[in-house]
């Protein structure tokens, strides 16, 4: 074998190597399964229950319910990012949505829900979770939104084109995580390793709920014209705001962040 045919080969197969590394550790490149971050609390003169989930595949989820002091309630269903442990968020639960329910499930894998996460088993779980949550007495059926963030936009997408959820809040939301993958890897073929495409895109057109689109100009994980893609192909009013200064972790913090989610809220929960 000649010197150009021998660095050829190496060359080769470094680059199947490369490829079947990132197939296999592509599901700790996407989830970061966090435990949980100490005991929910909800705001004062709210009340909070545990809730606990049994999966049709045997799996239980967990969380928290957190309720204003109303009788039947518009519920709030939050889907956090890849690195949240959503219980956490129970105390805020009131400056970010007004007087309204809000019902924070763990993703699988992550603080006591068991099970591994998959896009698969995140969805279907969404699907018994909002099904759940319909039939309790204390929500009201016809008034529930959905919330997700980052990974969790690609659940709450999935969840709003097969649920009469009355509208959507996506926060740095993708077009697809294939779309975000090939960004970072032009050089690999994403389209085949992919496991958990999350393909927003593909559900958008359908979809006639109203969305509210938060995003941050600085964000360098999910670039915004990314976010635009979505907005562009919504099937319904697609509203945006724009969080100027903030990236993807910290667009939250400003108080532009809750007062956009409680207006739009007002308007259609």
């Amino acid at each position: 074998m000649s010197g150009l045919k021998f660095l050829l080969a190496v060359a080769v197969l470094g680059y199947v190597a490369i490829a079947v590394a990132v197939f296999l550790v592509q599901d700790r490149l996407l989830f970061y399964p966090q435990p949980l971050l100490g005991k929910a609390t909800a705001p004062p003169r709210w009340s909070l229950e545990a809730v606990r989930l049994q999966t049709r595949d045997g799996i239980t989820l967990a969380g928290v319910l957190v309720k204003p002091p109303l009788e039947r309630a518009p519920l709030v269903i939050y889907y956090g990012g890849n690195a949240e442990e959503v219980t956490a968020y129970a105390g805020l639960a009131a400056e970010t949505y007004g007087e309204r329910a809000v019902l924070l499930l763990n993703f699988r894998g992550y603080g006591e829900s068991g099970g591994k996460p998959g896009e698969r088993a995140l969805v279907a779980d969404a699907l018994e979770a909002f099904d759940w949550a319909s039939k309790r007495a204390d929500v009201d059926p016809g008034r529930i939104a959905l919330h997700g963030r980052s990974l969790g936009t690609g659940v709450a997408v999935q969840v709003a084109a097969a649920r009469p959820a009355r509208c959507v809040i996506l926060t740095s939301p993708f077009d697809s995580a294939r779309d975000i993958a090939k960004g970072i890897y032009p050089w690999l073929p994403v389209a085949l390793l992919l496991r958990h495409p999350f393909d927003s895109a593909s559900f958008a057109a359908s979809i006639r709920q109203p969305a509210l689109f938060l995003m941050g100009d600085a964000d360098d994980i999910i670039p915004m014209s990314h976010s635009e893609k979505l907005a562009a192909t919504w099937g319904g009013q697609a509203d945006r705001v724009v969080l100027r200064g903030f990236g993807h972790n910290d667009l939250s913090i400003t108080p532009q962040y809750a007062a956009a989610i409680r207006d739009f809220l007002g308007r259609c929960l």
